[in-house]
């Protein structure tokens, strides 16, 4: 049975509980409890808070863990990552009043920051020569400065309205997060395998992420210019069509450039263009 510690509310919680299921992990959700084990694979979840997943995970008392990047960079634990998931994406940016010019990080020698992230903040600090005092503080970080404790802050940005309306500008970005998988170093050889299968069904959930399946009759005298604007994964797949001179294509788009190339294939004399979802793909 391989254990997996997972955010036990907020956006992260959302964001895992979904890829858990489009993974066919079945989860009761009708009473939470601290652990809950799926009904059709070997895993059970185990709920926390966010900064207790690193360390968890590093003692073995979850075999993986789903976590905020930031998180896991303050923490430093001895734990693995082990897939980057593409989502909870954020930024931790060092902001000040946005009344002030602002020159260069030199702006923040003999400053006072304050963050909820000393560990990644001391470092970057360090790195750059900068000797600013560090205000750990939990909570709403972005008021510091309005309240006249600290001369600006290190925080979590998403959007940036925050800041806005705490009238602080984002002056520096040092370091970019998403959500990671992390596992235990020492995890048995059963265990990998279970987390191997874990895996191939993440992957084949996070490749069909933002790809559309494309049907469409081309003309075959348009064949190979039709074929020509389509990035699909391979080759596209061509079948002929009863009425004459006509055949059917298949293909895998990716939704980012999908407008773009449908454009150019009505402009081929694609006809009856079909489209349909991807639940889950396997390359």
């Amino acid at each position: 049975m391989l254990r997996i510690a997972v955010q036990a509310k907020g956006r992260l919680f959302e964001e895992t509980m979904a890829l858990l299921g489009e993974s066919d992990i079945k989860l009761s959700t009708t009473k939470r409890t601290l652990l809950v084990q799926s009904s059709n694979f070997p895993i059970e979840v185990l709920f926390l808070r966010d900064d207790d997943i690193p360390q968890t995970v590093a003692t073995g008392v979850a075999d993986l863990g789903i976590v905020g990047e930031n998180e896991f960079m303050e923490k430093e634990e001895d734990a693995e990552i082990i897939k980057r998931l593409g989502f909870s994406k954020c930024r931790l940016s060092l902001a000040m009043p946005k009344d002030l010019e602002y020159p260069g990080l030199s702006w923040f020698n003999g400053k006072k920051i304050a963050t909820s992230y000393p560990v990644i903040l001391r470092n970057f600090l360090k790195k750059n020569g900068v000797n600013a005092e560090i205000h750990v503080i939990t909570g709403s970080v972005e008021v510091s400065p309005g309240i006249g404790l600290a001369d600006a802050i290190f925080d979590i940005v998403s959007s940036g309205s925050t800041l806005v309306s705490n009238r602080l500008k984002e002056v520096e970005v040092v370091m970019k997060s998403e959500a990671l998988l992390i596992g235990n170093k020492n995890m048995s050889d059963e265990k990998k395998e279970v987390l191997e299968e874990l895996l191939f069904r993440m992957n084949a959930v996070k490749t069909a992420e933002d790809k559309k399946y494309v049907l469409m009759n081309a003309p075959k005298d348009k064949l190979e210019e039709i074929i020509a604007v389509l990035p699909g994964m391979k080759s596209p797949t061509v079948m002929p069509l009863a009425q004459e001179g006509w055949c059917s294509v298949h293909t895998v788009l990716d939704e980012k450039r999908f407008w773009e190339i449908i454009g150019k294939l009505k402009g081929l004399g694609a006809e009856g263009i079909l489209v349909l979802p991807i639940e889950k793909m396997i390359v």
